[in-house]
C-alpha cells in the first residue's frame, strides 16, 4: 500500500524564515484533498501536512476499502445462494489473503491516482507530524527528523476522528481490532465479538458473518441504530437473526480479558443478568473522538468546543483568524462526501461569497446488504419537530426489479407534507437503497414535487421504476 510517507519530502526549510503559502492544509482528507487540487489549480502555492495516508482515511483504510471488502462477503453471499439462481456448486472456500489483496489494490491504484494528482495541480503534500508553533504558522517533523516551519494566508485543519477506545477494564490490553484493523484480516475470525451496533459494527459484522465467522454485537442501547425509525431498526434486527449475527441488546460490558486474535472473555450485563461472552476477535465500534492532541491549537487561538471537536461558526471559521476547519474534526457529520461540501462552503467564503453549514441536506447510505439510506426527515425527527406529514411506504415486493433481482427484502418510503406536493424525506431498505434515495434526493433539490414520480415515464423494469409506485400507493396521515 502506497502511503504519504513513501513520498521523498522536500528540504527541511531555514532556521527561523518559515515557507509562505497560500493556503496549508493540516490532515489529507478527502474534502482537504480536493481543496488543495483547487486552490494549486487556480494558480495558489497549496500544502498538505498529512502523518500517513495520500488523500486521507477514506481511499486507504475507511469508506472504499470497507466497501471493498464487503461487496467481496456479498460475492460469497451469492455464491453460497447460488442453487437459488439455478446454478449448482459444491463449496465455497474463503481465501481471506486474496480478498485483502484485492483491497490493496484498489487502494494502490486510489494512491496512484492522487500523486498524479498533486503531480497535475501543483500542489505540494508533506508526509510528516505538524503542529501550530504561531498564529496561521505551523512546523512539521518530517520522517527523517527534520523539521519545515510553513505560514498559510490561510490555513485549513482537517484532522479527522479516529476509534474511541474507552476504559471498559480490560479493553485496551485486549489490543482490539478496529476498522483499520478489520480491513488487514488475513484469516476469517473463528468468533467475532463487535461492541457497537452503529455504522461500522453493523456492515462489518454482516461482512464477517458472510465470509464464516461466528458474530456477536453487543449494543449498549435498546435497538440497533437507536436514532433511526422503529421499522428500519426491527428491520435490521431481522436481517440479523436470519443471517444468523446474535445480537445483544441494553447490554453494558462489565469488563474483557484475553487478547484479541487469540481468545478473548467479555463480562456484560443484560436487563440486570451478568453474562459471559468467549471470542477470538474483539472488534470496537462504539463511537469517534476527534484527532486534537498534539496540535499546539492554543498557540494559533483555536478553541474547542466541549466535545473536543475545533470550535467554528456556519461559514466553517474557527475562533483563530483565517483559520479553518473542514470534515469530522470540525463536529461535522462524519460522512466523506460532508467533508467535501465543507470545503465547497470554505472555498466560496475565501472567495467573499457567503456559504454556511445549516439546512443543508445530509444523505448517508449504510452498505449493508439490503442498504438503508436516508435523506430529509425521518418519521421520528418530524414528529420530534411537530411536523404533520403524509407517508407513502411500500415493500420491495412491489418493485418488479428486486423480484426479478430474488432480492425484494426491505422497503420504501417517504414523507410527504400535508399542506403541499414537497417531499421532507426519503428511506430505502433495499437493494441498491443509495441509489435510489440519490434520485430523490435531486428532485428534492429542484423542488419536485413527489407527483412527478407518480406521473413519470420510468424505465422498465428498473428500481427507479419502484418510486412511481411508491408515489403513486395510498398514503397515510401522520401528526
Amino acid at each position: 500500500m502506497n502511503t504519504m510517507q513513501d513520498v521523498p519530502s522536500a528540504q527541511s526549510t531555514k532556521a527561523g524564515k518559515p515557507e509562505e503559502f497560500d493556503v496549508v492544509i493540516l490532515g489529507g482528507g478527502t474534502g482537504s484533498t480536493i481543496a488543495a487540487w483547487t486552490f494549486a489549480a487556480q494558480g495558489q502555492r497549496v500544502a498538505v501536512i498529512d502523518r500517513k495516508y495520500i488523500g486521507g482515511s477514506c481511499p486507504n483504510i475507511a469508506c472504499l476499502p470497507s466497501k471493498n471488502i464487503i461487496h467481496s462477503a456479498k460475492v460469497a453471499s451469492y455464491a453460497r445462494r447460488s442453487e437459488e439462481f439455478g446454478i449448482a456448486r459444491d463449496s465455497v472456500r474463503i481465501d481471506m489473503p486474496a480478498v485483502r489483496d484485492r483491497k490493496r489494490r484498489m487502494v494502490s491504484g486510489l494512491n496512484e491516482l492522487y500523486l498524479g494528482n498533486y503531480k497535475k495541480t501543483g500542489a505540494e503534500f508533506i508526509c510528516g507530524s505538524g503542529r501550530f508553533i504561531a498564529p496561521r504558522t505551523l512546523e512539521v517533523t518530517l520522517r527523517d527528523g527534520t523539521r519545515r516551519q510553513l505560514r498559510g494566508t490561510n490555513v485549513i485543519v482537517s484532522t479527522g476522528t479516529r476509534a474511541v477506545i474507552d476504559s471498559t477494564p480490560g479493553l485496551a490490553d485486549a489490543q482490539p481490532l478496529t476498522h483499520v484493523e478489520a480491513l488487514e484480516l488475513d484469516e476469517v475470525p473463528e468468533h467475532l465479538l463487535v461492541i457497537g451496533g452503529g455504522y461500522v459494527g453493523i456492515e462489518l459484522s454482516q461482512a464477517m458473518r458472510r465470509f464464516g465467522s461466528r458474530v456477536s454485537v453487543i449494543e449498549r442501547n435498546d435497538r440497533l441504530l437507536h436514532r433511526e425509525d422503529p421499522d428500519v431498526t426491527e428491520a435490521l434486527c431481522s436481517l440479523f437473526r436470519d443471517e444468523g449475527i446474535d445480537t445483544l441488546l441494553n447490554a453494558q460490558i462489565k469488563r474483557i480479558s484475553g487478547k484479541s486474535g487469540e481468545s478473548v472473555r467479555i463480562v456484560l450485563e443484560q436487563n440486570g443478568v451478568e453474562k459471559t461472552l468467549e471470542g477470538s476477535h474483539v472488534l470496537v465500534a462504539s463511537g469517534r473522538t476527534p484527532n486534537t492532541e498534539g496540535l499546539g491549537l492554543e498557540s494559533a487561538g483555536v478553541e474547542l468546543t466541549d466535545r473536543g471537536y475545533l470550535k467554528v461558526n456556519e461559514r466553517l471559521q474557527t475562533t483563530a483568524r483565517g483559520v479553518w476547519a473542514i470534515g469530522e474534526v470540525a463536529g461535522s457529520p462524519q460522512f466523506t462526501h460532508i467533508s467535501i461540501d465543507d470545503f465547497r462552503v470554505v472555498r466560496d467564503n475565501l472567495a467573499g461569497r457567503s456559504h454556511v453549514t445549516t439546512n443543508r441536506q445530509v444523505p448517508f447510505c449504510l452498505f449493508t446488504d439490503p442498504e438503508f439510506a436516508r435523506v430529509g426527515l425521518s418519521e421520528k425527527e418530524a414528529k420530534t419537530q411537530g411536523i404533520p406529514y403524509r407517508l407513502f411506504k411500500i415493500p420491495m415486493e412491489a418493485v418488479l426489479r428486486a423480484r426479478t433481482l430474488g432480492e425484494t427484502r426491505g422497503f420504501l418510503k417517504a414523507l410527504v407534507e400535508i399542506d403541499s406536493d414537497r417531499i421532507l424525506g426519503f428511506t430505502a431498505l433495499a437493494v441498491d437503497g443509495g441509489e435510489i434515495m440519490s434520485s430523490v434526493q435531486i428532485a428534492m433539490i429542484a423542488g419536485l414535487p413527489y407527483t412527478g414520480f407518480r406521473d413519470a415515464i420510468l424505465t422498465h423494469p428498473t428500481l427507479a421504476e419502484g418510486l412511481g409506485a411508491l408515489f403513486s400507493s395510498e398514503p397515510t396521515r401522520r401528526s
